[in-house]
């Protein structure tokens, strides 16, 4: 009996089990449960507690929706209300929109016709705007034609370059504007061959009265050589009435001027009328130059010339021509002070003509080195420029020089300067000392501004490379170097040594100085741009769990971008090369410090500062390799000791000790500044604790948080000490 009790309880708690499997399995896997019941015995009492147990939840369901059952009415009601509401609510709604629909009608109706107005006042407006520009343009056009139609050809000529260079830029669109333009030129080759003949009837009124000119030239010629006996008689020629007395009327005259050209305008005074025969007039006073001056005016205000060849052709035909006025007895003392105007001309031509030189010089320049593989190619270079190097001469072909092919065309560019500017003091009637001048102050405003600008331009250009201002500041360097022999040329050309009182100085010195500063500083700021570009690809994960155990790929890219470059500075000054290495580590330490404290980066994990921690002792590595020789000692490590002080302050978490010895002159954190540290110390923080709720149970996360709080708090205090302190 006992057994079988013993077997009863058995088989009940394995029915028990069963069911609590069955409760608690997925249906999938609800198999093997249901084949132990078969498998044992006694199936109808499993049956019966299923069953009890399937009674027992249907009631304990029926108790929940009992409790919940009059909440789930109430609901259902306040819905119902709710559905009555919204009814109502949209049938109101819908008879608004009706009302808007209808009110808005009338307003957008108007806005419409409204909107047409603007637009049409806009365009009145505009229309008004650009008549406003046309009409003086319009008028200014008719007063042309007038200065034209009444002969008034300078003022014409004045009004011709006021409108191009003000009225027409601003009317540039229009047809009318269009055919101004292509009008004008037109107008001036008129101009220039009513001048021209004009000064060809003058000649020919010359020619016609050279007998009477040349007797009155010859009297007064013999009056000049036998003037001790005649004083008395050249007092009253002097004091007589002459008919004219300055041959040249002047611009005003010519303005005034608009009646057709008389005798008198041909260019012979009518001396055949004379009243007073003790009247006696020079060979000056029959002549008047009104024609002439009126053609140089115009030829003046049209064509300045750019063929410096055409100006010395004018030149020597202007010196013969003053040279046979003085044979003649005229006084050609203005006459040559304007050849000297004329030289002043004559030099700006020279210049402009030599700065296209010098720019196409510069552009087809490959800025490298000349080689050189034979004598003759070796000789060919150095008779074009003066260069002595022992060490270069003793080396084996092939070899190269230092410089690049401009410089001994440029040299050489500069000695036909000077032999162009030679060419127009010849037959002036000038000293050797005023000629040196000449030649000494033209050729300084080649060297300062017009070379100057040339390879100013050229370094500021955008496709010249770092190695390219390499060469740039290789070749002026030894451009300065010959200017001692320029010196020498100018000297054995005029004769003149330079030590002479007052002689002028060549001022080349100063531009290829300047000039290589300009390429150096252009070096530094390529540089910082190149480094900039290498940066822009950083991309940093702030979360990071761990570092990857090496440098980052960008960083590595730009360590041998450094190298490299700083290999070609091998012929650079060393001070220069230093300045630039310098230079680059202090903007990339700079940069690096601004990625790590930018505002965009709300938080930084101590992963991540170990992982840019690698990256700084990459650069320290490259500092410590010497990229360019000459530093002494950890000179260009110090360029990162900021961001290694601060990498170390917090990877070490040496709080205690950077707070204590603050403001020490020997403390171990003193490139810290503490406001850095505080941005660096918020980004720290683990903000995602303020969300998780697990977080505020773990104790080193609490302590953690805690001691960033504390450190934070007392580096607060120093900072606001510190400005209250200054």
């Amino acid at each position: 009996m006992a057994t079988a009790a013993a077997e009863s309880l058995e088989t009940a708690a394995e029915h028990e089990r069963i069911l609590r499997e069955i409760e608690s399995t997925e249906p999938a896997c609800i198999g093997p449960t249901l084949r132990s019941v078969y498998d044992g015995e006694e199936h109808w009492r499993f049956m019966e507690k299923l069953e009890a147990r399937i009674r027992n939840h249907d009631r304990e369901i029926e108790k929940m929706c009992n409790f919940h059952f009059q909440g789930f009415v109430d609901s259902i009601t306040e819905l119902l209300k709710v559905r009555g509401e919204a009814q109502k609510l949209k049938i109101q709604v819908t008879d608004t929109n009706n009302k808007l629909q209808e009110s808005g009608r009338e307003l957008v109706t108007e806005m419409e016709e409204l909107r047409k107005c603007r637009s049409q006042q806009r365009n009145i407006a505009a229309t008004v705007d650009q008549l406003t520009l046309c009409l003086p343009v319009l008028e200014m056009y008719s007063k042309l034609r007038e200065q034209l139609k009444t002969k008034r050809h300078y003022p014409a000529l004045k009004t011709m370059e006021h409108m191009e260079h003000t009225f027409l830029p601003r009317v540039n669109p229009y047809r009318f504007c269009t055919i101004m333009v292509e009008d004008i030129p037109r107008l001036r080759e008129e101009i220039k061959e009513v001048s021209m003949s004009d000064l060809k009837d003058f000649l020919e009124s010359i020619r016609k009265h050279s007998d009477k000119i040349g007797e009155t030239a010859m009297k007064q010629a013999h009056q000049q050589r036998n003037l001790d006996n005649i004083v008395s008689q050249q007092h009253k020629v002097g004091t007589g009435k002459k008919v004219k007395k300055d041959g040249g009327i002047g611009l005003d005259a010519e303005v005034d001027n608009t009646s057709p050209m008389s005798e008198q305008d041909s260019g012979i005074l009518d001396v055949e009328d004379e009243e007073d025969e003790e009247e006696v007039l020079s060979a000056q006073d029959l002549v008047d130059f009104s024609p002439v001056y009126r053609c140089l005016h115009i030829y003046t205000a049209l064509s300045y010339c750019s063929d410096p060849n055409l100006v010395l052709d004018l030149k020597n035909l202007l010196v013969l021509f003053a040279d046979t006025l003085q044979g003649y007895g005229f006084p050609v003392n203005q006459y040559f002070d304007m050849l000297l105007e004329i030289r002043d001309q004559y030099g700006e031509i020279l210049l402009k003509k030599w700065s296209g030189v010098f720019r196409y010089i510069l552009d087809l320049d490959n800025y490298s080195a000349i080689p050189v593989s034979s004598e003759e190619e070796y000789k060919r270079v150095m008779g074009q420029f003066p260069f002595h190097d022992p060490e270069l001469e003793n080396q084996a072909f092939p070899k190269k020089f230092p410089f690049s092919e401009f410089v001994p065309k440029v040299y050489t560019q500069i000695k036909e300067f000077i032999y162009a500017c030679l060419k127009f003091s010849e037959d002036l009637h000038l000293s050797s000392t005023e000629v040196d001048d000449m030649i000494r102050k033209s050729t300084n405003l080649l060297l300062t501004r017009t070379l100057s600008n040339c390879l100013q331009n050229v370094i500021k250009k955008q496709h010249v490379g770092l190695t390219e201002l390499v060469q740039i500041i290789i070749n002026t360097t030894h451009l300065e170097r010959s200017c001692k022999f320029l010196e020498e040329f100018i000297t054995n050309i005029t004769n003149v040594p330079p030590e002479t009182i007052h002689a002028t100085k060549l001022y080349g010195t100063a531009t290829f100085k300047d000039c290589r500063h300009a390429a150096e500083e252009e070096i530094y700021t390529k540089l910082n741009q190149k480094i900039d570009q290498f940066l822009q690809l950083a991309d940093y994960d702030w979360m990071r769990a761990e570092p990857n155990g090496h440098a980052s790929d960008y960083l590595v890219d730009l360590i041998a971008f450094l190298r490299s470059t700083f290999a070609v500075f091998t012929h650079l000054p060393g001070k220069v090369a230093q300045t630039a290495c310098m230079s680059a580590c202090k903007h990339l330490s700079t940069s690096l410090l601004q990625l790590l404290l930018d505002t965009e980066v709300k938080q930084i994990t101590m992963g991540a500062l170990k992982q840019f921690n690698m990256d700084i002792e990459e650069c320290e590595h490259f500092a410590r390799s010497g990229p360019v020789p000459g530093f002494q000692g950890d000179t260009l490590q110090l360029a990162f000791i900021d961001l290694r002080q601060l990498l170390d302050l917090f990877i070490q978490w040496d709080w205690s000790t950077y707070l204590a010895d603050y403001g020490q002159p020997n403390c171990k954190y003193l490139r810290v500044n503490p406001t850095t540290a505080l941005t660096l110390l918020d980004k720290m923080k683990d903000t995602s604790r303020k969300n998780n709720v697990f977080a505020q149970f773990r104790k080193n996360e609490r302590d953690k948080q805690k001691l960033i709080d504390t450190v934070a708090k007392q580096l607060r205090s120093l900072i606001h000490s510190m400005s209250h302190h200054h």
